[in-house]
């Protein structure tokens, strides 16, 4: 088991952060695990209804760093300011 690399994290993740990145690699998790992760942040009640046990571990932990930047993108603005029309 080959611990996460930097390219992992960003094709896995696309979207994080360098502090968020180091969080991600120093938890030794694989490529696997955070697999695991996404699956479970993107779908928890399918996985739950399945039987599936609930993520342990460093899978664990990676669901906690990736809901907390989840959460912090959705404060963010999104897209670009609509166009300003001059009034006539």
């Amino acid at each position: 088991m080959t611990p996460l690399t930097r390219d992992d994290v960003l094709k896995a993740v696309g979207h994080a952060d360098d502090v968020t990145i180091a969080r991600i690699i120093a938890s030794g998790a694989t490529i696997t695990e955070l697999a695991e992760a996404q699956a479970w942040l993107a779908n928890d009640e399918p996985l739950i209804n399945a039987g599936k046990p609930l993520a342990t571990g460093r899978a664990r932990d990676l669901v906690d760093i990736l809901s907390e930047l989840d959460s912090s993108e959705d404060d963010e603005p999104g897209g670009p300011s609509p166009p300003i029309v001059p009034q006539e």
